[in-house]
């Protein structure tokens, strides 16, 4: 039998984790009970962020929310697909549904990086590790971005930083017309009670940057 209060099994990495539970039960938990209280029996985020997994870009970070501000979803890429009505596991739209016709959120944030691998991956068309018959699950996520892909190459190449970038933001782009693809959130937008936004965060800098949909540009938040 394990001994009481201690994790059976445990790894340095899941040390490492616990330690930071502690620190976050004794000064974020404790001395916000009454937040954290507050959300007991349900939540109500005005803003949905898509954001993409990797571990160096956490909107809960990036905007210092505080716990139910934001409905977060994370993939690779932050890539939203099209509105579809085939037979499947539609995650993403899944989550989009509960977002828009459930919590009723008045924004919804895309919100692309800087150093983005699911980027890079489907602007090279490289994929490392990926061996065959092993899923190729993530070659076909990123198909989603062919489009862009063909465009920024044909303009900037298909490798270097300006190159990269340009189809990190593109990326933005993709998914905020396949948002767009979705009736209801097309229906609410056109009604005033949904906002759509791009947005583009750098990693180097640490600068946020918002698209602005008329010129396709995106300006640094000062």
């Amino acid at each position: 039998m394990a001994q009481q209060g201690k994790i059976p099994s445990a790894s340095p990495q899941l040390d490492h984790l616990i330690a930071g539970y502690h620190r976050f039960r004794e000064t974020a938990w404790t001395p916000r009970r009454e937040r954290w209280a507050s959300l007991r029996d349900g939540q109500e985020p005005e803003v949905m962020v898509i954001a993409c997994s990797d571990s160096r870009v956490d909107p809960a970070q990036i905007f210092d929310v505080d716990p139910g501000e934001i409905f977060v979803v994370r993939n690779v890429a932050a890539l939203v697909p099209p509105f579809e009505t085939a037979p499947g596991h539609h995650g993403v739209s899944a989550a989009l549904e509960f977002a828009v016709q459930v919590l009723k959120v008045k924004e919804i944030i895309v919100l692309g990086h800087g150093m983005c691998g699911g980027c890079k991956a489907a602007l090279t068309k490289e994929l490392h590790g990926a061996e065959p018959g092993e899923g190729g699950f993530i070659a076909d996520w990123i198909a989603l971005l062919d489009p862009a892909r063909d465009e920024v190459s044909t303009t900037m190449g298909t490798t270097g930083r300006p190159a990269e970038r340009a189809m990190e933001q593109a990326s933005v782009r993709v998914s905020i017309n396949n948002l767009r693809s979705f009736p209801c959130i097309r229906q609410k937008e056109r009604s005033g009670e949904l906002t759509v936004r791009g947005a583009f965060f750098a990693i180097s800098d640490g600068v946020l940057h918002l698209l602005d949909e008329a010129n396709g540009s995106f300006t640094p938040v000062v």
